[in-house]
């Protein structure tokens, strides 16, 4: 699937910007992963050395442990390294509905249109907009959050080398 990156960009929020918008108290755990959450260098020159290639975009609910847990490692690593990370935030079940998992509005459309069924999905994409891989809730994979995007970059290197703006 190709997405319009230019959009998702105008739609989204920095990590950062994300977490200083919770409310206070899900902010406190965000900021405490934040604070005490070390980076596992190995994984920082790949991603800083395909970090102008690359987008991660993740959905993300102030409600939501798993989030809790991996948006302040993203907002780490694109301070680490540059790496560009947007934030869909605000993702709301919809109790009501037996067909649809999420309630739109609040909640964006690429919830539907980008397949996501699980908090946090975050998705990298090449620069021409194209999905190269995804992670769902946490690492399956790797270890950590930073060894299994290393993963992802380094196993889709030429569809990060592609020159396509968007």
């Amino acid at each position: 699937m190709n997405v319009n990156l230019s959009e998702i960009r105008r739609r989204t929020v920095t990590p950062n910007d994300y977490i200083s918008s919770l409310e206070e108290a899900s902010r406190g755990l965000f900021l405490a992963k934040k604070r005490n959450y070390a980076l596992h260098s190995e994984a920082l020159p790949t991603l800083r050395k395909f970090a102008d290639r690359i987008v991660v975009v993740a959905f993300s609910a102030s409600w939501c442990k798993d989030c809790a847990e991996q948006i302040p490692v993203l907002a780490l690593l694109s301070d680490a390294t540059g790496l560009e990370v947007r934030i869909f935030g605000g993702i709301k079940k919809d109790p009501l509905s037996q067909i649809c998992k999420w309630r739109i509005p609040p909640s964006p459309p690429e919830v539907v249109t980008l397949h996501v069924d699980k908090l946090p999905t975050m998705i990298v994409f090449g620069l021409n907009g194209n999905e190269i891989g995804r992670i769902e809730e946490h690492p399956r994979t790797m270890p950590t959050l930073e060894q299994e995007l290393n993963e992802i970059v380094k196993s889709h290197n030429s569809d990060c080398n592609s020159g396509i703006t968007t």
